[in-house]
């Protein structure tokens, strides 16, 4: 029987999770800019203030791509030399874009949206727990 080390097997799983939910995601915002800002604009047309999509769909699009790259590094970084550093601020980033998304839908009042947004944010917070050590 191979000895397994769980916290391995949670670091290991939990950048890879993030890497493949933020890549997607701040990827498609980039290669598909044009569509995102038009669905987006159409989703804030009803929020109590102006929004403006373009430059904060940018913002977005950078931190989740960010959040995707460090967090495949940091698999990779776990999986060839333990180190969890890269995947600790890919979890870091990925929670603050988390959080960004959760403001915009709530804003937005897409509500239902916004639910969904908890499980993956409890994912990244339990990233940040356990690859701090």
């Amino acid at each position: 029987m191979i000895p397994v080390n769980p916290e391995f097997v949670l670091s290991l799983g939990i950048a890879v999770f993030l890497a493949i939910v933020f890549l997607q995601s701040g990827l498609d915002k980039i290669f598909d800019f044009p569509g995102n800002v038009a669905y987006i604009t159409e989703l804030f047309a009803s929020a109590p203030v102006p929004v403006p999509v373009a430059p904060l769909l940018a913002c977005l699009a950078l931190f989740e791509t960010a959040a995707g790259v460090l967090s495949a590094s940091g698999a990779l970084a776990i999986a060839f030399t333990g180190s969890t550093t890269l995947a600790y601020w890919g979890a870091v980033l990925s929670g603050i874009s988390l959080l960004m998304v959760l403001f915009g839908q709530r804003l937005a009042k897409a509500y239902a949206d916004a639910a969904v947004i908890g499980p993956y944010f409890l994912v990244a917070c339990l990233g940040i727990h356990i690859l701090a050590s």
